[in-house]
């Protein structure tokens, strides 16, 4: 179990950047929760097809080897997304 979880992290390290890239844009023009769980679910969804439509493809075949399917991936990406902006989001507006 940890071992996926941490598969899971190694395939979120190279989005980290761009999601907090977005987590500032929405902090800027849309500083709400539920408008940037939808944001993130949306980006989510680009994420997966872009994956799936490119060579990262290949990609997915180390996760299905580690008994990860790609939905399950997404899914857990997409938590960790969304705890990561909302903590970024509530910390910003105890402080901002």
């Amino acid at each position: 179990m940890i071992h996926r979880l941490g598969a899971i992290f190694l395939f979120y390290k190279p989005f980290f950047f761009w999601s907090m890239a977005v987590n500032i844009m929405i902090l800027i023009f849309n500083p709400y929760i539920l408008p940037s769980i939808i944001t993130k679910l949306l980006l989510t969804f680009f994420v997966w097809y872009l994956v799936h439509e490119t060579g990262g493809k290949r990609k997915l075949i180390f996760y299905k080897n580690l008994g990860i399917s790609t939905w399950r991936l997404f899914a857990t990406l997409f938590i960790i997304d969304i705890a990561i902006t909302i903590s970024f989001l509530l910390l910003m507006k105890a402080f901002v």
